[in-house]
């Protein structure tokens, strides 16, 4: 426990006092926000504000873990390496696309499918090492699971190898995508994912106490390394926390895909390490929703670009759209609701999809006593 209060409170001093170095340091050398041209006109008065603060959010995380395990005395577990491994990997994914936008000054930085690329190569090699034999521990536990799980493996949906490491780059490039989806507005993402992380922090520590090593019973859990993954949950909380105060409206600096790519990850990564990818979709309800919008008002468009066949059957008229604007959060914009409203009110919402996650998680441990 002492691990987890050392983790998450020199995190978030690290990220609060690193963040304001980062806002000085990148606007000396001119490391600013490019606005897309279709977004809500109040967006133009962000351009050049300062971005790649995720960089700040990663350093942060991965210095206030190592700190917590040498001040404890206690070495790195695979589960929170390969975790961290993903977390910086795929933050190197989303720099080089800021770094592209900020040289070449324009809303554009890696190819989509350059970007792809990149992040499938990182959840392949996370996921083929989660799998692997060579990381079982004393009692044969990977890290990850050949199971797909919901609040705990689900004993007769068992993948091949092969099937499994699939999965698990779908759920990373999936839940990455998302948050990344989800960082359009001053704070939203970031308030977002803390909460999102301040869940796992507990999870962990209940799968701890509940460990099916130290007393082996219907309720334990099967995770391996519950109490390492919590010290990463809780620097990511405390990270979050600390570049909130400079990243609310009006943002002093923007994480950019650099922290948005990362930050996703690690949902993903938690998720598949403490065997609840399908409670994810509860716990990250909001990403889930901004998703949705996107990948309905392409479709949506798509088909009514189609033939006047199509269009009749479906009632809609040519370019017709669901909503104003996607993602979800720039529709309500366009709406004339003020920024900080809809902030506000995402993370409401957020609030509630977390709260029905935990209690879920609580109540099917109940339903075992």
């Amino acid at each position: 426990m002492r691990a987890i209060l050392l983790g998450g409170g020199l995190s978030l001093l690290i990220s609060l006092l690193g963040t304001r170095v980062a806002i000085g340091y990148f606007t000396r050398l001119g490391y600013g926000q490019e606005i897309r041209d279709d977004g809500p006109a109040s967006h133009h008065t962000k351009k050049g504000t300062p971005t790649m603060g995720g960089l700040v959010i990663i350093a942060a995380t991965v210095v206030a873990y190592f700190a917590a395990k040498l001040i404890t005395l206690t070495a790195p577990s695979a589960s929170a390496l390969l975790l961290l491994f993903l977390f910086v990997g795929m933050g190197l994914v989303g720099f080089l696309d800021d770094y592209i936008k900020i040289s070449n000054k324009r809303n554009l930085g890696l190819r989509s499918k350059a970007k792809m690329i990149g992040q499938t190569v990182i959840a392949v090699v996370f996921g083929a090492l989660a799998l692997s034999p060579w990381l079982e521990d004393e009692n044969g536990r990977t890290p990850a699971s050949h199971k797909i799980s919901f609040l705990r493996e689900i004993d007769w949906l068992v993948l091949p190898t092969i099937l499994a490491v699939i999965l698990i780059v779908l759920i990373v490039t999936g839940t990455s995508n998302a948050v990344n989806l989800t960082d359009g507005l001053d704070g939203l993402a970031t308030g977002a994912s803390a909460m999102v992380f301040a869940a796992y922090t507990l999870m962990n520590i209940w799968q701890n106490n509940q460990f099916c090593q130290d007393d082996p019973s219907s309720q334990c859990y099967n995770v391996r390394d519950p109490l390492d993954l919590a010290i990463i949950a809780a620097a990511l909380t405390g990270a979050c926390f600390g570049f909130l105060w400079w990243n609310a409206a009006p943002a002093a600096i923007f994480m950019g895909d650099t922290g948005s790519l990362a930050l996703g990850s690690a949902l993903a990564g938690f998720a598949i390490l403490t065997r609840t990818e399908l409670l994810l979709i509860i716990l990250g309800g909001l990403f889930v929703l901004i998703t949705l919008s996107v990948m309905i008002q392409v479709s949506v468009f798509k088909v009514s670009r189609s033939s006047g066949l199509v269009r009749r059957v479906f009632g809609i008229q040519a370019g017709h759209r669901v909503f104003r604007m996607a993602p979800l959060q720039h529709h309500f914009e366009m709406l004339g609701w003020e920024q900080v409203t809809v902030v506000i009110r995402f993370w409401i919402i957020t609030g509630l999809f977390v709260a029905t996650g935990l209690g879920v998680f609580y109540a099917e441990w109940v339903a075992r006593l």
